[in-house]
Formats: C-alpha cells, sequence, structure tokens
C-alpha cells in the first residue's frame, strides 16, 4: 500500500516496539495529525471474545462526556404523542411508513442514527436488510428502541456513541475531534473503555482487552499497553 511522505514522517515519531499508556498514546496520535481538515480520532479494541456466540457478544452505546464533535442527524420511527415529543426534542426526521419508502425506493440515507418506539418496530424490521448492514438498525441494547424518546435524542445530540464487534472481534469507535486537545480526548476514551469493560461478557475467558491501538483519520496506529488501561478503570472504580 502507497504511505504518503506525511504519513512515514508520522511513523518516526512512533516506537513501534513500546506500548504507550492512554495520555502517551494520545499525545503521539495529536502530534501526528497535521492535515489540513479537523481528523477524527479513533480507537480499535480487539477482545479475547469470539462474536460468533450469542453469549460472547458485546454491544452497548455510551454517553462521551465531550461529546464527539460531529452533527448527528437522527431519524426517529415514532407516531401519536411520541412523534410530536421527537420533534419538539430536536429530531431531524420523524415518521414512519413514509420514511420506509422513502428508504426502500430512492436509497435515502440522510441521517446517522435511527430510533425506533417499541411500537415501531415492526415497521422498522422490514429495513432490517438495509439498515443492519450499515449499522443503523435500532437495538434496545444500544438505547435506540425505547419509549424515553427525549431522553434517548438528548444522550445522542450530546455524544453518545454505539460499540459492537466487527466479524474481527474488534470494536472501532470515533472519540472525538484532534482539535479537543489531550484531556478531552482522554476523558472520552476513558468514558469508552469504561463501558467496554462492564459490557464484559460472563462467557469470556482469558484476557479481555487483547489489544488496543489509538489512530487519527490520516495518522498511523498508536499502540496503548492494555494493562495500564486496565489498571486506570480499575484505580477509577475504587475512587
Amino acid at each position: 500500500m502507497f504511505r504518503g511522505k506525511k504519513y512515514k514522517d508520522a511513523l518516526k515519531n512512533i516506537d513501534k516496539s513500546a506500548a504507550y499508556t492512554p495520555s502517551e498514546a494520545i499525545g503521539v496520535v495529536l502530534k501526528n495529525a497535521t492535515a489540513k481538515f479537523d481528523e477524527t480520532i479513533e480507537v480499535h479494541v480487539r477482545l479475547g471474545v469470539d462474536g460468533r456466540h450469542a453469549d460472547q457478544q458485546v454491544r452497548g452505546s455510551v454517553v462521551l462526556p465531550n461529546g464527539t464533535g460531529k452533527t448527528v442527524r437522527v431519524l426517529v420511527f415514532a407516531k401519536g404523542d411520541k412523534e410530536k415529543e421527537a420533534q419538539e426534542a430536536g429530531a431531524d426526521y420523524v415518521g414512519g411508513q413514509e420514511y420506509v419508502d422513502k428508504i426502500q425506493k430512492e436509497n435515502w440515507f440522510d441521517f446517522d442514527v435511527v430510533v425506533a418506539t417499541p411500537d415501531m418496530m415492526g415497521v422498522v424490521g422490514r429495513l432490517g436488510r438495509v439498515l443492519g448492514p450499515k449499522g443503523l438498525m435500532p437495538n434496545p441494547k444500544s438505547g435506540t428502541v425505547t419509549m424515553n424518546v427525549t431522553q434517548a435524542l438528548k444522550d445522542i445530540k450530546a455524544g453518545r456513541v454505539e460499540y459492537r464487534l466487527d466479524k474481527s472481534n474488534i470494536i472501532h469507535v470515533p472519540i472525538g475531534k484532534a482539535s479537543f486537545g489531550p484531556e478531552k480526548i482522554e476523558g472520552n476514551f476513558q468514558a469508552l473503555i469504561g463501558a467496554i469493560i462492564k459490557a464484559k461478557p460472563a462467557a469470556a475467558k482469558g484476557q479481555y482487552l487483547r489489544s488496543l491501538t489509538l489512530a487519527s483519520t490520516m495518522g498511523p496506529g498508536v499502540r496503548v499497553n492494555v494493562n495500564t488501561v486496565s489498571a486506570t478503570q480499575s484505580a477509577g472504580a475504587q475512587e
């Protein structure tokens, strides 16, 4: 794979033989985020589970304390009083069958998150084949199937992110923009990792956090020492 001069220069800032503490890794990643746009900072976590088994799935959501730096467009499937509630709570799009038709017939995807009240899941279920592969299907575990539409919208707009295993048992989550600076990025990082650790399945055996990497949109990955992460989380839980 071809790598540009900036990427190769960024590699010089990384000790490939080292596993950094979260603070150190964030510092290196931000130093390497030199693109002309505000790069997104991402976390990639490999877990010691087998997502092919239902009892080892890891999925959920967490509100990042410092937001994501992204304007999130929310589509809500609701009716009656809940439709009005969603509109008043700041949903970008609210409705029912008309949006199912728009997605199916026009291939419309001008939204980032889908929320649905439980009584609308029969309608939304028809979109499973198109929303599922994109990670947009509402799910109770991620808080996107709920009667508390106002709270769901508040959390999403404030910076709630979903995390879930991919086929390689890795979780990929954006935790902010380079412009946030190290303190806000670390606050979001600790909130995400804390949520993932709490979501550890009872069926998981052996080491849970196998590897952890931080990277910016255009920069190389920086490896984080998972033992320092676990220790930090344990200390935080005791405070």
